[in-house]
């Protein structure tokens, strides 16, 4: 069949807006109709070429919401009609990762996922007899897409698609750094350097979570209401500080009966290794956590004092907030529709899929915490 889509024909093009050939869903797959995807940081990471795994062409987008049309053979967990959410992290409760209980980085079809091809190989998507390739497993810069079952989460039918639809990404990778790989506990104190749409979520995973002192870092002081709308209590311009940004942190969080100070948790949601250092050595001594979330260039490293880690505080890594796919990104939409969490004021902008390279400039701006694109 004939759908429309964004193809990323190389990187550091934009995005050209055309029709292509998408084959139907073989055993074990589904085809959505995409109702909306957000553009996330990610794509453009991709898009730049600064992704080490990037491939071209591509149909990229990988938060989305849509609706089940068509299931393949063997599919049992959805059926047509169904509201779903692709997810580029799959839950499949059988691999070795899934059952380990220990990790939600589903490992049953990662190989194929990077090669930006379905389970078996072979691609869905194709323009004038050429292949194209998948993208994150996702695809959702096209109308249809064709997805593993195991790469469905089924979500409530009175969700709006185009708010939920930043569930597939932003939201769970914010919210679920916080609750999942963290395990913030009631009244810690917590810096986030990054206030974009990662960031945003992380404070208010914060609030959800109970900490008491939630410190924003950025550089553009337009995010520090933005910050406060969602839960944090200080902002720190970190062009303010100069090379004295780790130990302004430190102070801030320093009280009569801790003179040591340090947060408890930091998150950076930047990408940059410089900030990850900072936010690692902002972190307490002797149980301070900081969480990676932002991804950084291709052969880029991470550095510091063998010291900061000897003396008790932990780097560690995220993806998709340690969620897992299918179990926990209904409850997060339910967390929405029950008005626990906000995602309304982030989707700053909406478009449909012929203006989606404005959602890029937007981004590139800016000007946007999310801007979603509605088919």
């Amino acid at each position: 069949m004939d759908t429309r889509a964004a193809l990323a024909v190389a990187a550091g093009k934009p995005l050209e807006v055309t029709t292509v050939q998408l084959e139907g869903p073989r055993a074990g797959e589904v085809m959505v109709e995409i109702k909306a995807t957000g553009i996330c940081h990610t794509d453009e990471f991709t898009l730049s070429g600064a992704d080490p795994e990037g491939l071209f062409p591509a149909i990229l987008g990988h938060e989305g919401a849509g609706v089940v049309v068509e299931v393949g053979a063997g599919v049992s967990s959805v059926k047509k009609g169904d509201h779903v959410i692709p997810l580029y992290t799959p839950e499949c409760r059988q691999c070795p990762s899934c059952l380990s209980r220990k990790t939600n980085l589903c490992t049953a079809i990662r190989a194929t996922q990077g090669q930006g091809v379905m389970p078996d190989g072979s691609s869905r998507f194709s323009i004038g007899g050429k292949k194209l390739h998948h993208y994150m497993g996702c695809s959702t810069f096209a109308n249809f897409t064709v997805l593993p079952e195991i790469a469905v989460a089924k979500i409530r039918e009175d969700a709006p698609f185009d708010k939920v639809c930043y569930v597939g990404c932003g939201v769970t990778t914010g919210i679920g750094a916080v609750i999942n790989t963290a395990k913030v506990e009631p009244g810690a104190k917590a810096v986030v350097f990054g206030l974009g749409g990662i960031g945003l979520n992380v404070i208010q995973g914060l609030r959800l979570a109970g900490a008491d002192m939630i410190i924003g870092v950025d550089l553009n002081n337009d995010k520090k209401p933005w910050g406060e709308r969602f839960g944090m209590t200080h902002f720190v311009n970190a062009k303010d500080t100069g090379a004295d940004l780790v130990a302004h942190l430190v102070n801030m969080t320093k009280t009569p009966a801790d003179q040591i100070g340090g947060a408890d948790y930091t998150f950076d949601c930047t990408g940059n290794v410089t900030v990850m250092r900072q936010a690692l050595e902002c972190s307490h001594r002797g149980w301070g956590v900081s969480v990676i979330i932002g991804v950084a260039g291709a052969g880029q490293e991470i550095a510091t004092r063998p010291f900061q880690l000897v003396t008790g505080r932990v780097w560690k890594g995220t993806a998709f907030g340690g969620a897992r796919g299918r179990t926990d990104v209904p409850k997060i939409v339910d967390w929405y529709m029950d008005g626990k969490i906000q995602i309304d004021p982030m989707i700053t902008h909406t478009m449909p899929l012929s203006d989606i390279n404005k959602g890029f400039e937007l981004m590139h701006q800016g000007k946007s915490i999310r801007s979603v694109v509605v088919f």
